[in-house]
């Protein structure tokens, strides 16, 4: 389901080389986050959050990439007051770590497929 469909607004963060783009368009509201550079815009973590409470957000999304797998962003949102739609920031660390991961997933009785059992040095 798209969020429309579900009675939600959207909020879309956008970089100076991106105010065109079709997300921007098809958003409810739209927020400049910074320059084309993804390190001063889209990784800044502190710019999207400020974009968040300014517009009275109540969840955030952090997309595919840039932050999506990062786990000190999952926690920072979580700790701002924001509900983070994605994994929790331990389960991002865990499955950051293969062996970990696949432990995890073995001792979940979950299928994993065959490869080297622990770390290689």
């Amino acid at each position: 389901m798209r969020p429309r469909e579900l009675g939600l607004a959207t909020i879309q963060v956008y970089s100076k080389a991106d105010k065109d783009s079709l997300s921007v368009r098809l958003a409810d509201e739209s927020v400049d986050i910074g320059p084309p550079q993804a390190s001063k815009s889209y990784l800044n973590r502190d710019a999207i959050l400020v974009a968040a409470k300014t517009t009275g957000a109540d969840a955030i999304h952090p997309g595919y990439g840039f932050l999506a797998e990062n786990a000190e962003f999952a926690a920072y949102g979580r700790g701002g007051g924001l509900i983070f739609v994605g994994p929790t920031a331990q389960s991002i660390r865990l499955m950051g770590d293969k062996v970990a991961a696949r432990e995890a997933a073995a001792a979940a009785g979950n299928p994993h497929g065959s490869g080297q059992p622990s770390g290689v040095t």
